[in-house]
């Protein structure tokens, strides 16, 4: 019993990583969109990336439910004390997809109104990712808690230069690959504008990252203390050394005006940015305290989660595939009312 109490949390901890990747990567593309819509030079330039989302944004906001869902089942003492202390970038985050989703809507069935919804929905973009990135930055800097795992910060605890800088950071790397899903929907001078939005994207998304990795063992003593003793310290080497080699193949992808590698490098610097936060943060889920084994619900629900998520899996996938293959190609002509 003792071992599967020590084993369900890793489980969950891989599980809410995967669904966090998820989130991160296919939203992510959507709030990057959204945000480049705001640099649009003309309508049809912005119905264009409206339209390319059409049929695949609403379903990849689902993987946020799993994460909000895993969060509440899995680890309930993270949820709650997480919860309270984001309480403000989580309703910006929030209000900001409420919005976006708002504006979608009735730009679609808005004559002369347009213009408003186009900000609204860029706008509601730029808040989701502000919110998610002060998010972000706070828990990789430590929440406040007590002996119970209560939070006892202040109000204000999230708002930092350090967590500004990763918001910023994050935001970057959403126009980023929003830019190279762009690039692989879209045609004619729209394409060639976002292969250079990739390349400006992929500069200061790359120059955060760096800053941060390299600022993370100076700034936070007891993550670095765990990254310099093996085997953590291998793979820290290992990690930014290989997400260099992959911005490389990136930029020479977008200047040899490749147009699916670019969203495949992509997806692959998340990832590697992924597997460094996880290794970096575990076994905690409420840094610097608070362990997923001190946070994590009964051996029992996580069982009984583990049979309803095995399940749940495969359709998530089989739909998210299926609505991507379905609606492959390219984005050429508007449908505007569709």
């Amino acid at each position: 019993m003792e071992a599967l109490e020590h084993f369900l949390p890793q489980v969950w901890f891989v599980i809410l990583g995967l669904f966090l990747f998820l989130y991160v990567t296919l939203d992510g593309f959507d709030l990057g969109v959204g945000i480049l819509s705001l640099t649009s030079s003309d309508e049809e330039s912005r119905s264009l990336l409206m339209t390319s989302l059409g049929n695949v944004w609403d379903a990849n906001e689902t993987w946020l439910v799993l994460v909000g869902g895993t969060l509440f089942g899995a680890f309930p003492l993270a949820y709650a004390t997480v919860l309270h202390a984001l309480y403000i970038p989580v309703s910006v985050m929030v209000g900001g997809l409420i919005l976006r989703a708002i504006a979608f809507e009735f730009r679609e069935n808005s004559i002369r109104s347009k213009r408003i919804w186009n900000f609204a929905f860029g706008a509601g973009s730029f808040l989701a990712a502000l919110g998610q990135g002060f998010a972000v930055g706070t828990v990789f800097e430590g929440i406040a808690v007590d002996a119970a795992g209560h939070f006892v910060g202040g109000m204000w605890d999230w708002l930092s230069w350090k967590s500004c800088l990763v918001a910023l950071t994050l935001i970057q790397g959403y126009v980023l690959i929003g830019s190279t899903y762009l690039v692989m929907k879209t045609t004619g001078a729209l394409q060639k504008t976002h292969y250079q939005t990739a390349k400006l994207a992929a500069a200061t998304t790359f120059l955060g990252a760096v800053f941060i990795t390299v600022s993370t063992p100076v700034f936070y003593q007891q993550i670095g203390d765990r990254i310099f003793d093996p085997p953590l310290f291998y793979f820290f080497v290992a990690i930014p050394l290989l997400g260099t080699l992959f911005v490389g193949l990136l930029l020479r992808s977008l200047y040899q005006e490749k147009e699916r590698t670019p969203l495949v490098w992509t997806v692959l610097i998340f990832l590697l940015s992924f597997l460094g936060l996880g290794l970096i943060i575990f076994p905690y889920i409420i840094p610097p305290e608070i362990t997923i084994y001190q946070a994590a619900a009964s051996p029992s629900a996580l069982v009984f989660m583990i049979i309803f998520i095995g399940f749940l899996i495969p359709i998530m996938l089989f739909y998210n595939i299926y609505n991507y293959v379905v609606f492959r190609g390219k984005i050429t002509q508007v449908h505007e009312g569709d």
